[in-house]
């Protein structure tokens, strides 16, 4: 039921129509949800049935988290690190340096990184245990490209922090809530050591060695300014190899929104922009200057906050989509990519043309398929399913940061079924 949006004479009742509406779906949505609560396996079962978590994660023990690093790049007589950020750094040195431990046509190292708060299996959501055993299984299995596999827990990120952004450390725990730690984490961890950050509920479909293909970064044709982008190869060089040449990515990231920019689809998904970033996944090479650009822009947020005496209080108000999230990496993104090449943001939108990946400088954005294969009918904006071969990941959205508020349901409801509340809060009281 789509309402044209600005109409006055019949709101009241539309939203009186709404609360109504949302107050019956609540209530099926609330009664299913307490019929089907997972139970935690217990330990014995953990370790039979998921044999690569069980032994590097719950049963490693390392400061920090845990982690696997493939035996050949720590070479012979070296010592085994004793922290994660020892680890992160030695698998990252030896990573960039060989380019057959990197993702296909990219300096990206094929290094992996999760976190939550404790790296102890018992205490996760069992939903998540088999994409992770997923991870590790990429990342050990001898067939394939060897990867570094890297968990950080709350004491390692800290640890990080202090050694890499020990002058933003401050702001870092106290400005921010958890959710946004994390997110400013996943950025600083890629632009410091480099390699695919993932979330736990997301399910690789893909060794991340495969992600990029030669087609992927195929030329392209902005059709509204006649720009071209995208990559030539020259002779010989369709495949990876040692030439700097057919390494042109830095920077990978996948598309969560893909929409009209002339409709109000985007915002009554959610969205703060019509083509949107996700940020469940991304993957990069070390110091690529978007994950600065992100930092900049932050540190210019907290200076404007502050003169309005902005403190942790207001911090747990702010809106972490817009302020870390994937609103920020997108803005982020875009404001380097516009500076750099000139280029028109939308422009990236698969709606016309099937969906395809879209190599700019150096920058390639995956089709929503990318890291959103699957998505249901309504809001689908393009997405294949998850059997369809653009898809490489697919984020299983448990929304663990999330926790339920009643005013910002209703206006999540009332936004996407009616057309209203446009400005209504997203974060929870």
């Amino acid at each position: 039921m789509l309402l044209p949006y600005g109409s006055l004479r019949f709101r009241p009742r539309i939203l009186l129509l709404a609360a109504a509406v949302f107050a019956a779906t609540l209530w099926t949505l609330l009664w299913v949800g307490r019929q089907s609560a997972p139970r935690l396996p217990n330990a014995q079962t953990l370790e039979r049935d998921y044999p690569l978590t069980w032994k590097h994660v719950q049963s490693f023990n390392g400061t920090g988290g845990a982690w696997y690093i493939p035996r050949e790049w720590i070479g012979e007589g070296r010592p085994e690190p004793q922290t994660i950020v020892e680890a992160a750094r030695m698998a990252s040195d030896a990573a960039t340096s060989k380019h057959h431990r990197q993702l296909a046509f990219s300096n990206i190292p094929l290094l992996v990184h999760q976190t939550s708060a404790t790296a102890r299996v018992t205490r996760w959501k069992p939903d998540v245990l088999p994409w992770v055993e997923q991870w590790l299984q990429y990342a050990v299995s001898p067939d394939r490209s060897p990867m570094a596999y890297f968990f950080w827990d709350d004491e390692g990120i800290l640890a990080f922090m202090r050694e890499f952004e020990s002058d933003f450390l401050d702001h870092f725990n106290t400005l921010f809530t958890p959710v946004e730690r994390a997110d400013i984490f996943r950025i600083l961890a890629c632009k410091w050591f480099g390699g695919v950050y993932a979330d736990v509920d997301t399910e690789p479909l893909k060794h991340p060695a495969t992600w990029i293909r030669s087609s992927d970064l195929a030329v392209w044709t902005d059709e509204m300014t006649g720009s071209t982008y995208g990559h030539q190869f020259g002779q010989g060089a369709s495949s990876p190899s040692d030439e700097a040449s057919s390494r042109p990515v830095n920077l990978l990231w996948g598309l969560e929104a893909d929409t009209d920019p002339q409709s109000d689809v985007y915002w009554r998904m959610g969205y703060t922009y019509p083509v949107q970033l996700t940020q469940w996944a991304l993957a990069s090479a070390p110091k690529h200057p978007v994950l600065s650009q992100f930092m900049d822009g932050l540190n210019a947020q907290i200076s404007e906050a502050k003169k309005t005496s902005f403190d942790a209080a207001a911090a747990e108000k702010a809106d972490p989509l817009t302020r870390t999230g994937p609103a920020a990496v997108t803005l982020a993104t875009s404001t380097w990519l516009e500076k750099k090449v000139g280029f028109r943001w939308n422009a990236l939108t698969g709606l016309k043309d099937g969906g395809r990946a879209k190599l700019v400088s150096d920058v390639l954005v995956l089709p929503i398929t990318g890291f959103s294969p699957g998505r249901g009918k309504y809001g689908n904006m393009g997405s294949k399913p998850v059997t369809d071969p653009d898809a490489r990941l697919h984020h299983h959205a448990l929304g663990s940061w999330r926790r339920f508020d009643l005013i910002v349901e209703y206006g999540k409801f009332c936004r996407t079924m009616f057309g209203l509340c446009k400005a209504w809060t997203k974060v929870p009281g």
